[in-house]
């Protein structure tokens, strides 16, 4: 993770979450991360209203120009990532993953802007309160933030982080046996 604010949130939400897929939206509490706050975000996990913004912070409204509590995130893409980001958010709904990736946009001047994006899955005791947390910041600190907005995101390289992502990696050996002197490691394949 290249951002500050990315790592931050992503150091209290392991922190959280302990063993744990995910910890609990309630959990959350914004002093633990305020220097990540004006680039974080909590998106409602409702596919039909593509993906809405609960809360944004004030750098990511900036970014846009706009208020946007309520907007769907997935208008803010365009059409080729937007596929990409309905992926990322099934991986991250339903194996509680969480993707870090890179995204480039260009502002109303036509400059190239470059952002970390972060999401991060949050558990809820109802489907319907499912939400994730994420980043979204410029990589540099571009001068025009607030005064020309960027139109539609793209979306670059990124890779899985988490816990789903920690048992795939991990090898799982069934107890050692013994056999015609030899001790045998089962892995599981059958």
């Amino acid at each position: 993770m290249k951002h500050a604010a990315s790592r931050e949130l992503y150091a209290y939400w392991e922190q959280l979450r302990g063993r744990r897929p995910a910890p609990e939206r309630a959990e959350i509490e914004p002093g633990a991360i305020r220097q990540s706050l004006s680039e974080a975000f909590i998106l409602a996990i409702d596919h039909a209203a593509g993906y809405p913004f609960r809360l944004a912070g004030t750098r990511v409204c900036a970014l846009f120009g706009r208020e946007l509590k309520g907007e769907s995130f997935l208008r803010l893409w365009d059409r080729t990532s937007q596929r990409e980001i309905l992926q990322l958010l099934a991986i991250l709904v339903d194996e509680w993953v969480g993707t870090v990736a890179g995204a480039t946009a260009r502002n109303s001047r036509g400059e190239l802007i470059e952002l970390e994006l972060l999401l991060l899955p949050l558990s809820a005791p109802r489907p319907a309160l499912s939400r994730t947390i994420g980043v979204l910041a410029p990589l540099t600190d571009p001068q025009s933030i607030g005064l020309n907005p960027v139109a539609a995101l793209t979306l670059g390289a990124y890779r899985h982080v988490g816990a789903g992502v920690e048992k795939r990696l991990v090898p799982r050996f069934l107890p050692a046996r013994r056999r015609h002197g030899l001790v045998v490691y089962d892995g599981g394949r059958s």
